[in-house]
């Protein structure tokens, strides 16, 4: 199991591009970009604060994760992934640091629920559900649709559609959240 001392976690950056996208090609295939879940992704940024790369102390990549913001009838979620480990590092739990360290930065930024297109019985041990009545683009199984709670309950009620979000880069945390005045601005407790 890998410990999360042992990889140097740093938000992604623009350096780190080219070599993320080498390594999302060699765990997931140059294909990858096919998926449905890529529409959402066309033409809108990451969210930048929940982009990590995972360097060993060589400096050498080992895992990454990207997020981006959508929309689930109206309402903002973020899709959690892709999260890749380089194919030497993985069964060592990387993929669990890379995603924890995105759910709990997320939490910190005031963000209220997280959604993925994955394996159930993998992702339920993190506290992800089946999210019925939410509408990924097709072909998605409806049974892969997966969602977590960032507070409680967020995601009752919320059904629909999933369809590209804005550009949420430049939102203060709180401007993240339904309707309401924005909280104010938090330091990242990471």
């Amino acid at each position: 199991m890998a410990r999360q001392d042992t990889y140097d976690l740093v938000e992604e950056t623009s350096a780190d591009w080219w070599e993320v996208e080498a390594m999302y090609d060699l765990c997931f295939a140059p294909g990858r970009t096919a998926l449905s879940s890529y529409r959402l992704r066309d033409d809108v940024p990451p969210l930048a604060k929940l982009c990590f790369t995972a360097r060993d102390k060589d400096g050498i990549l080992a895992g990454c994760i990207r997020n981006w913001p959508v929309r689930v009838g109206g309402r903002l979620a973020i899709l959690l992934g892709p999260v890749a480990v380089h194919p030497t590092r993985q069964g060592e739990g990387l993929g669990a640091i890379l995603m924890r360290r995105a759910l709990n930065r997320a939490h910190d930024l005031g963000w209220s629920r997280v959604m993925l297109v994955g394996d159930y019985p993998y992702y339920r041990k993190f506290g992800f559900f089946r999210l019925d009545g939410v509408v990924m683009p097709p072909p998605t199984n409806p049974d892969r649709v997966l969602g977590y709670d960032l507070s409680p309950g967020a995601w009752i009620g919320v059904t629909g559609q999933v369809t590209k979000a804005e550009d949420c880069n430049a939102l203060w945390p709180g401007e993240t959240l339904e309707g309401g005045s924005p909280k104010p601005h938090q330091t990242d407790r990471m």
